[in-house]
C-alpha cells in the first residue's frame, strides 16, 4: 500500500525510527496532538500496513473503576445500533415423518346405508304472498369500484456511517528531502488569518485565556528572533534561496485544576502584513528547546517554535489559539514598534 498523505508519511517515518513507542511519545516527536495521532494510527493499521496499535492497562485499576459504576448501568439492555440488520428468524420446525406402513383407505364394514327416505308429502315450492318487491332503487351516485390500498414503499437501506474528517495540523506541510527547508515550508500558499478575535497585546505581555477543556491558562510572548538563519543552519538544516528562519520563544502557565494535555504551540502562528497566517515548521533546534506536550496544574513551561517563510514577508504579530480557527480564546501580540 502506498502512503500518499504527507502527515501519515511523516508519522510512519517517525514510528519506523522508534520501532515501538507510546502514542503520546510519538505525538511529542512529530509535534502533533495525541488524539489525532491515535486516530491516524488506527486507520493505517486497518489499511494493510505492517502496523499494530496496542493498549496497555492496569487490570486491577480497571476492575475497580468498573465496580464503582452506577448499578443501573449493569442492568441496562444492550440495544444494537440501527445500522445493523435485523437478525434472521429461524423457520418453524417441520413435523417429524410418520414411521411405519401407511394405513391406506378406510374400509366400511357392513351394508351401505343408501339414500335417505323422506316420510310424508313433499313440501313443494314456497308460494310468495303479495307483490314481488322488484329491484331495490339505490339513491345517490354509485360509489364505483373500491380502490385498493396504495402500494407500500420498500424500506430504505440504512446509510453507511462516514467518520467526520480529521482536521489537519496547519503546521504540517509537504514532505520532501530531509535537511532542506523545502519540506519545512511547503508549496501551498499560507492560509488567510481570518477575522480578528480574542485579546490583543504587545511583545512581553502576559495574557490569560482558556483551553478547549476549560483550562485556565496564561501565555506570554518572550522573544521573536527574526531572522534566525544562523540558528537554523547550526542545527544542520539548509535554507533555500529567498527564505529565512524565525524563532519564537513563548511561555505558558496552567493556573487552574484541569491539566492542559495538548502541545502548547500547536496553533502558534505568525501574522504577515498582508493578513496571511504562517504555521510553524516541523523542526526543532538543539540550541532552542521546543515545547513539550502537557502542562500540569500550577506548572509553567517554556519552549521555542521555528518558522520558515519567504524573505520578503514582513511579520507584524504573533497569534496563539487552542484550535485551528481563531475565536474568543485567541490572543495576539503585536511585534511592531
Amino acid at each position: 500500500m502506498a502512503v500518499t498523505d504527507p502527515v501519515d508519511a511523516r508519522l510512519l517515518a517517525a514510528l519506523a525510527d522508534l520501532g515501538k513507542a507510546a502514542v503520546h511519545e510519538l505525538a511529542a516527536k512529530v509535534g502533533m496532538d495525541p488524539r489525532e495521532v491515535a486516530y491516524r494510527l488506527v486507520a493505517l493499521s486497518g489499511s494493510g500496513l505492517p502496523l499494530l496499535v496496542g493498549v496497555e492497562s492496569d487490570p486491577n485499576g480497571l476492575r475497580a473503576a468498573i465496580a464503582g459504576a452506577p448499578p443501573s448501568w449493569a442492568n441496562r439492555p444492550q440495544v444494537p445500533p440501527p445500522s445493523q440488520p435485523v437478525p434472521h428468524q429461524p423457520a418453524p420446525p417441520m413435523p417429524p415423518p410418520v414411521q411405519g406402513t401407511p394405513s391406506g383407505p378406510y374400509t366400511v364394514q357392513g351394508a351401505p346405508s343408501g339414500p335417505y327416505t323422506v316420510q310424508g308429502a313433499p313440501s313443494g315450492p314456497y308460494t310468495v304472498q303479495g307483490t314481488p318487491s322488484g329491484p331495490h332503487q339505490v339513491q345517490g351516485t354509485p360509489s364505483g369500484r373500491y380502490p385498493g390500498p396504495p402500494p407500500q414503499q420498500p424500506p430504505r437501506p440504512p446509510r453507511p456511517f462516514t467518520p467526520p474528517p480529521v482536521p489537519l495540523d496547519p503546521a504540517v506541510s509537504t514532505w520532501g528531502v530531509p535537511q532542506t527547508a523545502s519540506w519545512a515550508r511547503g508549496d501551498e500558499p499560507a492560509r488567510p488569518s481570518g477575522p480578528a478575535a480574542g485579546k490583543r497585546g504587545r511583545l512581553g505581555e502576559v495574557m490569560e485565556t482558556q483551553g478547549l477543556e476549560g483550562e485556565q491558562l496564561s501565555v506570554q510572548l518572550l522573544e521573536v528572533q527574526d531572522p534566525a538563519d544562523y540558528l537554523f543552519s547550526a542545527a544542520g538544516y539548509r535554507l533555500e534561496a529567498g527564505e529565512r528562519a524565525v524563532v519564537v520563544h513563548t511561555e505558558i502557565t496552567n493556573r487552574g485544576p484541569i491539566p492542559f494535555a495538548s502541545l502548547p504551540d500547536n496553533y502558534l502562528e505568525l501574522l504577515a502584513a498582508d493578513g496571511q497566517a504562517i504555521g510553524k515548521a516541523p523542526v526543532s533546534l538543539t540550541s532552542r528547546p521546543p515545547h513539550k506536550i502537557g502542562v500540569k496544574p500550577g506548572e509553567t513551561l517554556g519552549g521555542h517554535t521555528v518558522y520558515v517563510l519567504p524573505d520578503a514577508t514582513r511579520v507584524v504579530s504573533v497569534r496563539w489559539s487552542p484550535r485551528p480557527e481563531p475565536d474568543e480564546r485567541t490572543i495576539t501580540w503585536s511585534i511592531e514598534d
